[in-house]
């Protein structure tokens, strides 16, 4: 049984890519792996910016950077 874990950031993902992200990660898995669709476990967990960093600061802090830089 496969079981896939996908973080991603809260925002902006529409429930409409969110199904296409799992039927797509099913179809490879079983079209690669020849693993069962009907056993197949496709998790997304949306992370809020706050609570996503690298490079010392969260997500939300560093996106405000770049756009600020880029103005």
């Amino acid at each position: 049984m496969p079981f896939v874990s996908l973080r991603i950031t809260r925002d902006g993902v529409t429930p409409e890519q969110k199904a296409q992200v799992i039927a797509e990660f099913t179809e490879t898995l079983e079209r690669v792996l020849h693993k069962r669709p009907d056993l197949t476990h496709i998790v997304i967990e949306e992370i809020d910016t706050d609570n996503w960093g690298y490079a010392g600061i969260t997500t939300t802090e560093y996106r405000k950077s770049i756009t600020g830089a880029s103005s």
